[in-house]
């Protein structure tokens, strides 16, 4: 049995060429979700993917309608194939089925795909933090207490204050205030050993 999957990104958008080319395509049962393909929960997909039985095939009108990146869509086309059923693509003409040597070559080309956009990515992801470093700039959230506060903070603990109280002077946990506290000891103590050398 062909169960079609149709998905438009938002409710604004209409589903009436996808819903009409998988009839055309013989599908018996169309499922359907209008939402942006990168949320993780989309309802319709889940309920074809319930639906589908071994020997089934699931059809869409063209591949971004099923995943939201290569990653993703192979990992849906590998559920699906872990239970028998095929998938094909309409707009791309494209069948990914592992019972055939067609569907295993078309399953390993779009995993060699993902493999090839995960490894751009964290590519483009060192390039940009080198870049940033170069710059003098680094990583991560910013501080959240400035070097004033550090110095309100150091006299404070010094005179005896509570490390709740300071915490919620800051709206921050004690555990933020205890790891400022063990950053200015580290660095007090790196100061201390650069001045003895």
């Amino acid at each position: 049995m062909k169960i079609g999957y149709a998905r438009v990104s938002t409710g604004l958008q209409n589903l009436d060429l996808q819903e009409d080319s998988l009839t055309s395509e013989g599908c018996k049962k169309i499922f359907t979700d209008k939402m942006s393909g990168a949320k993780s929960k989309r309802p319709g997909l889940e309920s074809a993917m319930e639906f589908a039985r071994e020997g089934d095939t699931i059809v869409v009108w063209r591949l971004d309608r099923l995943g939201r990146n290569m990653q993703d869509l192979i990992t849906i086309v590998n559920q699906l194939n872990d239970r028998g059923v095929s998938f094909y693509s309409i707009q791309e003409n494209i069948t990914m089925d592992k019972s055939s040597s067609t569907g295993q070559l078309m399953f390993h080309l779009f995993a060699a795909f993902a493999e090839f956009e995960r490894n751009l990515i964290l590519e483009r992801s060192a390039a940009g933090r080198e870049a940033a470093r170069a710059r003098g700039r680094f990583g991560g959230r910013p501080e959240k207490l400035t070097k004033q506060d550090l110095d309100l903070l150091k006299t404070l603990v010094d005179n005896g204050t509570p490390i709740k109280t300071i915490a919620e002077k800051w709206n921050v946990s004690r555990t933020t205030i205890y790891r400022y506290l063990n950053k200015m000891e580290e660095d007090n103590n790196d100061r201390k050993e650069k001045d003895t050398n």
